[in-house]
């Protein structure tokens, strides 16, 4: 006889910790707890989603989306890599952030835009399987945590290496992508690091779990090579903010014995921002702290997304 028990928490919209308010959902604003899937979803099982990881920050005419054009156009392209055809427009989305801004009267939060594959079949094949899609946003603070940000992470090299380009598609944001970056987070984080640090397939600095690496030696900064992984847009971002601070940027392959002996190390990403590394496997990183370069880029980006250097405000989609 089959009994009938309670969810358990966090299996349910609205009963996840996040408090996400009023979420954008496949055309129109709904509350939270109905935003909810079919257990059956194809995405559930398979991993056939695409997101982004978007920021709205607070400014002086109130919150502003970075980069929003960018960050809807890397979401049409992960989806068009795994043959998704997004059931609404590059401008349908792009607002529905907006709408989802102001329905909650964020002052600044984080976004997450979301398409997947529905419920139709559950073979392996998702073609059949409808594409349905969201936008969420809460509040959110530092990713790694404001200590990382003052003193600097603390990093581990994974023993996971990166997906090579032959096994998945690295330039999409697939959900399917992230297992290798949880399997690292966990792995560090549970050996009492803040971060991951995954390897290539030949040894090389491929990114962290959900960030790029820049190091720098002698007012130089180098860029880690995108490679196969993921464009990133902060790391765009700041590759021009660099330039512009008069500072030369060379984009690189290096191994982890190079970053060990710079004077520098940081990361970048939506939800890290700008962060500085201070230890790499038991191995500081120049004094062991935060570098003061480094916190002058991370200066220098936060000014950028938060209205204050008006030569960066074309980077800035305002919500009202």
């Amino acid at each position: 006889m089959t009994q009938t028990v309670e969810a358990p928490k966090g299996s349910v919209g609205g009963d996840t910790g996040i408090k996400a308010g009023m979420i954008w959902f496949n055309g129109g604003l709904v509350p939270q707890e109905q935003a909810t899937v079919s257990v059956l979803t194809h995405a559930l099982h398979y991993g056939t989603s695409v997101f982004e990881g978007v920021r709205a920050y607070e400014t002086d005419r109130g919150a502003a989306v970075f980069r929003l054009a960018d960050h809807t156009q890397r979401l049409f392209d992960s989806a068009h890599i795994l043959r998704m055809p997004i059931p609404f427009s590059q401008e349908e989305i792009s607002h529905a952030h907006l709408d989802v801004i102001r329905a909650n009267a964020y002052k600044s939060c984080y976004l997450r835009p979301l398409v997947w594959r529905g419920g139709q079949t559950l073979g392996v094949n998702p073609l059949p399987c409808p594409v349905l899609a969201m936008v969420a946003g809460w509040e959110w603070g530092a990713y790694l945590g404001e200590e990382a940000l003052q003193k600097g992470a603390r990093l581990m090299t994974t023993a996971w290496t990166r997906l090579p380009a032959g096994a998945m598609p690295g330039k999409a944001k697939a959900g399917g992508n992230y297992v290798n970056s949880a399997l690292a987070r966990m792995d560090a984080v549970s050996a009492g690091f803040d971060e991951g640090l995954l390897l290539d397939q030949n040894g090389f600095i491929a990114e962290g779990t959900g960030e790029n690496f820049f190091f720098i030696n002698k007012n130089t900064v180098y860029a880690i090579s995108k490679s196969v992984n993921l464009t990133g847009i902060t790391r765009d971002s700041v590759i021009q903010i660099c330039k512009d601070m008069g500072l030369e940027v060379v984009e690189t392959m290096a191994t982890r014995e190079e970053l060990y002996c710079a004077k520098e190390v940081f990361m970048t990403g939506t939800a890290a921002e700008v962060t500085p590394v201070s230890e790499i496997d038991f191995r500081k990183i120049g004094n062991g702290v935060a570098g003061k370069l480094s916190l002058e880029i991370r200066k220098r980006y936060l000014e950028a997304t938060t209205g204050k250097a008006k030569e960066y405000e074309h980077w800035l989609t305002y919500a009202n």
